[in-house]
């Protein structure tokens, strides 16, 4: 049994029903902060995954993608063969795309230099949040370190991982909760 939150809700869930994979993903983790590396990284595969298609296409398989990608451990994807990058391009339950598939794996050898460097990923978007980075300043920054981070996929990833507002309408209830849950 899901807890259901009152209204109001950002507009593009309100008439959704509460049982819907997008309500769902809107009222639990949306825009709350991840602190976990592998679970940041996983957030950003599956946003550079949804290019070009809809995110109800990736919740669908979000299941499929963390079975796929060995649960979203960084270290693991790091060391993909050209062998585990085919069978996952054979997987009908991913999205098989040579480019986004390539991706993940350079992106989590990047993610783990950056952990060498700064103690973690979490620590590395800390640094720059503390900075106050526009949306600008952000892509730029991904689009150094990372593959396939386009504007779009590196607001997205930011917004629904609490690193940059505009996750939720301001009179929407899980905008008020979020607001007033401190990170540590």
């Amino acid at each position: 049994m899901t807890k259901e939150l009152k209204h109001p809700y950002c507009k593009y869930v309100q008439s959704l029903p509460i049982d819907n994979l997008h309500k769902q993903y809107h009222d639990f983790r949306y825009g709350y902060r991840i602190t976990n590396d592998n679970e940041l990284f996983g957030r950003l595969l599956l946003e550079i995954n949804q290019a070009g298609l809809s995110w109800d296409i990736i919740l669908k398989k979000e299941d499929n993608f963390r079975k796929a990608f060995d649960n979203f451990e960084i270290n693991k994807i790091a060391g993909y063969t050209n062998h585990k990058v085919e069978e996952l391009l054979n997987n009908k339950g991913i999205i098989r795309n040579k480019l986004k598939v390539n991706a993940a794996v350079y992106n989590a050898q990047r993610i783990i230099e950056l952990q060498n460097e700064h103690g973690s990923f979490y620590q590395w978007l800390c640094i720059h949040e503390q900075q106050d980075y526009t949306k600008e300043k952000w892509t730029k920054l991904f689009k150094s370190n990372f593959k396939f981070t386009g504007g779009e996929i590196v607001g997205e990833f930011l917004m629904s991982t609490g690193f940059l507002a505009g996750a939720h309408d301001e009179n929407c209830a899980i905008h008020s909760l979020i607001k007033n849950t401190k990170y540590g």
